[in-house]
């Protein structure tokens, strides 16, 4: 079978079991040239797990306008907010703090999330996660 010839790359953020092809996800798609409904779909079935909680995708079409996805970890605070039981960071982190994980929770994330870093060690992934939670007003017990 000969090579399909790769038209563009692009990534977006959707929830996960719950994407619609309304704004933001459908005009992207569209203007990309993937169909929305076609996209959708295959979408929501492989994410169901995640259910609501935003992940990411990156979309490779193809020039017959055919496109294969992969699925990607939910994002460093989408992550955090869950571990905290949070709903949103603080506006001011350094003053206000929202919440508290401990460096063994942070430990759990970063397994997942080092499949798909460019993180070089365990360790530079954990601080990482640290500042990323300090950010957002959330201690880090241990670290």
């Amino acid at each position: 079978m000969a090579k399909k010839e790769i038209t563009t790359v692009f990534k977006i953020q959707a929830p996960g079991g719950q994407a619609t092809p309304a704004p933001p996800i459908g005009p992207a798609l569209g203007q990309n040239g993937v169909n929305p409904g076609q996209f959708i779909s295959q979408f929501n079935e492989r994410t169901r797990q995640f259910n609501g909680k935003v992940v990411g995708c990156v979309i490779t079409v193809y020039k017959d306008r055919s496109f294969e996805f992969d699925i990607r970890q939910p994002p460093a605070a989408v992550i955090i907010k869950d571990l905290a039981k949070i709903e949103k960071g603080s506006g001011e982190p350094n003053k206000n703090k929202v919440g508290k994980i401990t460096k063994a929770q942070l430990e759990e994330a970063a397994k997942e999330k080092m499949k798909e870093t460019t993180a070089h060690s365990m360790e530079a992934l954990l601080r990482t996660l640290a500042g990323t939670a300090r950010s957002m007003g959330v201690e880090v017990e241990g670290m």
